[in-house]
C-alpha cells in the first residue's frame, strides 16, 4: 500500500528495493529473528534503510572503493559530507559481517558525533570512520575481549586512544571481533563466534585482530585500531592482505585498553594501526601522534610524527634474512621475500645479510614459554566462561595442577631478566652492520581452521619484534601460486618434527590468498619503519606482484 503512494521512479523504486533487501538480508538471514538482532545492529540497519529512503540515489560503492586519502581530500574540500561516508561504510560494514562475522558492536555514538565535527570540521582525519578492536575501551560499551565473564562491564569512559581518535575529527563506529581472552591468532569466542578470511571463507583471519583484518580486507572500513603482543596486528594483516603496523611499544597510549592479563611487564602490547595502504598507516600515526595524546597520557614520550623522515628518498642500508632458523618460510613466503630482497637492490637499496638474530631465537621461546605460564597463573577468565576451540590446548595448560605451574614459571623466571641483554646485543649487530631497516619474511598464508592454536612456534617471526620492542609492519607483495602449492610436498622444515609437519597442513590450499613481508627498524624510528613499508608497497606495485583481492 505504501510503495502505491509513492512516485514509482526507477530511482525510487531501487531504493525502496534495497532497503528491503538491506533488512531481509541483515535481519532474517544474519540474526534469524528481530529478538536476537542486537540493538546497535537494528539501528544501523534502519539508519541505512532511512537514507536509501530519503535519497534514491544514494550509492555507498562509490564511496567505500575510496584510499584514504582520497577520502580524506574529498571530506576537506566538501565534494564528500561525512554523513554519506558514515552511512556508505555502515552499510558495506553490515554486507562484510554477514558474510565474516567479523564485529562486535556498531556504535550508534557515531551518529550523534556527525553533529558535534559538523560545527568544528577540523582534525587530520575529519569524517572518517575508525574501527576498533574490541578490547579497546569506548564509553558505555563492553569491552569483553571475549570472555563471558566481562561481559555487562561497560567501559566508564573513552580510551586515550579513541578520545584523541575523536578530537582528530575521526568517528569511531564499529568494534570488532577477537579470540577468546586474546590467547590466540586466529579469531573466535564462544560469545561472538568464528570470524572468517575475506580471501578465502575456509580460512582463519589471524589474531587477535583479526576482526580488524577482516573487515578492513573485506571492504567494511578505511582504517582500524588493533593491538600488538606477539603480532597480532601483522598476523590478521598478512592472512588478510592488507597493511599492518605495529609501533614502539609505548609510542601510543594503552590507557583504557582492556586484557585478561595483568601484571605481565616483559613483553608490553603496541597499539598500532591496520589499513589497505601504508599512506592511511602513516596519516593514523601522524594523527595519533599529537599534543592531544601527550596531554591525555603523560607517560607517552612527547615525540611528534616526524614527516620528513617518512617521506626521505635516500637509498636505504637495509639489512636481511630468510629463515630465522626456527621455522622454515613456507615456500610462497620464501619466494615473496626473495622477489621483494631482490626488488629493493635493483631500486638502488644497499643489502646486507643480518645474522644475529637467530641467535636470541631460542631465547625468545624460553621467554615467552615463561610468560605463558604467567598469564596461566593470572588469568581467570576460565570461570564462568565456556572455552573455545580455538584455544583447547592452552586451556590444557590452564588445567595443569598449580604447583606444576609455579615450579616451571620457577625454573624459566631467571631468564625473563636476560631480556634487556639479548636486546642490547640486537642493537650492536645492527649498528655494526650500519643498516637503516629489516626486511625478514613475514608468516603467511592464511592458515585452514584449529591450526593457529597447535602452531605457537609459527609466532617466531613476529613475537621477536614485541620481545625487542623494535616497530614492525607488512606489507603484501604477492599472492600464492600453483608452483609454491605443489612445493609443499617437498617441505621439510628445520627440524623435520611434527611442527614442521603441522604447519605445512595450517598452510596448504592456499592458492591465490596474499602473501607479505615484514619490515622492521630500531626502537622509537617507526617513521622510519613505515618509509620501508612504503617504499616495499610501491616498488611491488609497479613490478605487479601484487594482486587484486
Amino acid at each position: 500500500m505504501l510503495v502505491s503512494k509513492l512516485d514509482k521512479t526507477t530511482a525510487r523504486e531501487k531504493s525502496i528495493r534495497k532497503s528491503i533487501g538491506l533488512l531481509t538480508q541483515n535481519l532474517l538471514v544474519t540474526h534469524q529473528t528481530l529478538e536476537t538482532t542486537s540493538p546497535g545492529v537494528l539501528c544501523c540497519i534502519l539508519i541505512i534503510c532511512d537514507v536509501c529512503f530519503q535519497n534514491p540515489d544514494f550509492e555507498s560503492s562509490s564511496i567505500v572503493s575510496l584510499s584514504l586519502p582520497e577520502l580524506t581530500g574529498k571530506l576537506k574540500d566538501g565534494s564528500l559530507q561525512p554523513d554519506a561516508v558514515l552511512y556508505a561504510l555502515m552499510e558495506k560494514a553490515l554486507e562484510v559481517n554477514k558474510n565474516l562475522n567479523c564485529s562486535t558492536e556498531f556504535l550508534m555514538e557515531s551518529v550523534a558525533q556527525l553533529e558535534d565535527i559538523k560545527t568544528q570540521k577540523k582534525g587530520l582525519l575529519y569524517g572518517v570512520p575508525i574501527s576498533i578492536k574490541d578490547n579497546v575501551s569506548y564509553e558505555g560499551h563492553d569491552t569483553s575481549c571475549g570472555v563471558v565473564s566481562k561481559l555487562g562491564q561497560p567501559a566508564l569512559v573513552d580510551s586515550v586512544v579513541v578520545k584523541v581518535l575523536k578530537k582528530q575529527g575521526a568517528i569511531p563506529f564499529i568494534k570488532t571481533n577477537i579470540p577468546q581472552g586474546l590467547l590466540n591468532y586466529d579469531c573466535s569466542n564462544p560469545i561472538y563466534g568464528q570470524t572468517l578470511n575475506p580471501c578465502n571463507l575456509q580460512k582463519s583471519p589471524g589474531g587477535s585482530s583479526g576482526g580488524e583484518g577482516a573487515l578492513i580486507g573485506g571492504g567494511g572500513s578505511f582504517l582500524g585500531i588493533g593491538t600488538d603482543i606477539a603480532g597480532s596486528i601483522r598476523i590478521p594483516a598478512s592472512f588478510c592482505g592488507i597493511c599492518g603496523f605495529k609501533p614502539t611499544a609505548k609510542r601510543i597510549s594503552a590507557r583504557g585498553i582492556s586484557s585478561c592479563i595483568k601484571g605481565q611487564n616483559s613483553v608490553l602490547p603496541s597499539l598500532g594501526p591496520l589499513a589497505r595502504d601504508v599512506e592511511s598507516l602513516a596519516l593514523c600515526m601522524q594523527a595519533l601522534l599529537c599534543q592531544d595524546m601527550f596531554s591525555l597520557d603523560p607517560t607517552v614520550p612527547p615525540i611528534p610524527f616526524n614527516q620528513e623522515v617518512y617521506e626521505s628518498s635516500e637509498p636505504l642500508r637495509i639489512g636481511y634474512y630468510e629463515n630465522d632458523g626456527y621455522l622454515q618460510p613456507s615456500p610462497s613466503m620464501a619466494r615473496a621475500f626473495r622477489e621483494t630482497k631482490d626488488l629493493l637492490e635493483r631500486a638502488g637499496h644497499t643489502v646486507h645479510r643480518h645474522t644475529a638474530l637467530t641467535v636470541v631465537i631460542h631465547v625468545l621461546f624460553i621467554v615467552t614459554t615463561c610468560l605463558m605460564y604467567i598469564v596461566c597463573v593470572l588469568c581467570d577468565f576460565r570461570k564462568p566462561s565456556p572455552i573455545d576451540p580455538c584455544i583447547r590446548n592452552q586451556d590444557m595448560i590452564l588445567s595443569t595442577p598449580g604447583f606444576i605451574m609455579r615450579l616451571i614459571s620457577f625454573v624459566l623466571k631467571p631468564f625473563v631478566s636476560h631480556e634487556i641483554g639479548y636486546i642490547q646485543e640486537v642493537i650492536a649487530e645492527w649498528r655494526r652492520l650500519n643498516v637503516d631497516v629489516l626486511l625478514c619474511p613475514m608468516l603467511g598464508p592464511a592458515y585452514n581452521f584449529t591450526y593457529c592454536g597447535r602452531l605457537n612456534s609459527a609466532l617466531s617471526y613476529t613475537s621477536l619484534y614485541n620481545l625487542l620492542n623494535f616497530p614492525a609492519g607488512v606489507v603484501p607483495v604477492s599472492a600464492v601460486t600453483e608452483e609454491d602449492e605443489a612445493q609443499l610436498s617437498q617441505y621439510t622444515g628445520v627440524h623435520g618434527d611434527m611442527w614442521d609437519k603441522l604447519f605445512v597442513k595450517a598452510v596448504k590450499g592456499g592458492v591465490g590468498l596474499p602473501v607479505t613481508v615484514q619490515c622492521v627498524s630500531l626502537p622509537w624510528q617507526d617513521e622510519m619503519c613505515l618509509r620501508f613499508m612504503r617504499e616495499v608497497e610501491q616498488l611491488t606495485a609497479k613490478n605487479k606482484l601484487t594482486r587484486k583481492y
